[in-house]
């Protein structure tokens, strides 16, 4: 099945979901994802407080045992009905998409399977194998647009009984936007902040809201790239209040240097400029980040990127090997990676 458009996902949840029981969930808003995510659990029917229903697992319970998707799909219940496996942390792992594949193909039919995934690029392996599959959805979920805050705003204010002025609702749509769950908060501690008041004026909203505004895993990168350490822990700050997962950081980075390394080597041996090799290898790369990786190119030599990936890696194994300092290992590793730019 085609994927779901952000527009039509509502009609989508009420009319169609119950019919289809595989669901891809994926995109650079975690928080959209996970509300998402939540949304097509609970129209499911299956029990949310059930431990017997409802199997919750990471991607790295998958990494761990690649068969244990099939494992737990074709498995009865203890008590029988319908059950949900509900998987988190995706991103484009081949043996997730090859277990995808094999139940779509023999789907149980007292099972459903709901996977949050990153931001999957267009023609990654998992983006494309729900979108060609007949019984699989695919579900985007990109920053909420101007006129998507507006709604978000009016939902949440309106059932708290408050109004607002034309002045607080554009400071407020310079406020939020960059992931949703971030936003509802963001907008439920305005209307808790204003109980009591009819109306919600401008200096209320400097006064209480924080800054939950767009901000994706690339700006990090390039902040380590440029070697900036302000702008990295900006970045950072709010990659941890939208709730997204610090690894997703750590492995774009990793992945960025991977590819540092592959064109510098390829400037090196045949002698040529960064913007041809930018035309080859990085073309698949935003129009605005590719100033930043050139500039990344006349700073960084294939031995040193190669080093630098290298260390990346060894931190990645690091924290699935000590999982309670995860968060703490890739923002030190990080951290290092943005003053060894800045050096250069």
């Amino acid at each position: 099945m085609a994927e779901i458009k952000s527009h039509e996902f509502e009609g989508f949840l009420e009319r169609s979901a119950r019919n289809y029981r595989l669901f891809v969930v994926y995109g650079p808003d975690r928080g959209l994802v996970s509300e998402r995510a939540s949304l097509l659990a609970a129209k499911t029917g299956v029990s949310l407080d059930d431990p017997f229903s409802l199997i919750k697992l990471d991607i790295a319970d998958l990494q761990r045992d690649q068969g244990r998707l099939l494992d737990e799909a074709g498995a009865i219940g203890l008590f029988g009905g319908d059950k949900l496996i509900w998987i988190r942390g995706a991103s484009n792992e081949k043996y997730l998409v090859d277990s995808l594949q094999a139940l779509s193909a023999s789907m149980p039919e007292a099972t459903f399977i709901v996977i949050e995934a990153g931001d999957l690029k267009k023609g990654s392996l998992l983006r494309k194998g729900a979108e060609t599959a007949r019984n699989i959805v695919a579900i985007p979920c990109y920053a909420d647009d101007t006129r998507a805050l507006n709604s978000l705003i009016d939902n949440e204010l309106s059932s708290a009984g408050l109004g607002i002025t034309p002045a607080a609702r554009q400071a407020l749509l310079e406020l939020i936007g960059g992931d949703r769950i971030a936003s509802r908060n963001e907008l439920r501690k305005l209307a808790l902040y204003c109980r009591g008041k009819s109306t919600i004026e401008e200096h209320h909203v400097t006064d209480i809201i924080g800054d939950a505004s767009a901000i994706s895993v690339d700006d990090a990168v390039d902040a380590i790239l440029s070697g900036n350490p302000g702008s990295f822990l900006h970045a950072m700050h709010k990659i941890i209040s939208s709730k997204t997962a610090v690894f997703l950081v750590i492995q774009a980075c990793l992945k960025q240097f991977q590819l540092l390394e592959a064109m510098k080597t390829e400037m090196e041996e045949k002698r040529l400029p960064a913007a041809q090799v930018m035309q080859t290898l990085g073309r698949h790369l935003h129009f605005r980040r590719k100033p930043i990786i050139e500039q990344a190119l006349r700073t960084w030599s294939a031995e040193a990127a190669a080093r630098e990936a290298n260390r990346l890696q060894a931190a990645i194994l690091q924290t699935r090997r000590r999982a309670s300092l995860e968060d703490s290992i890739a923002l030190q590793t990080l951290l290092s990676t943005t003053l060894q730019s800045a050096r250069r």
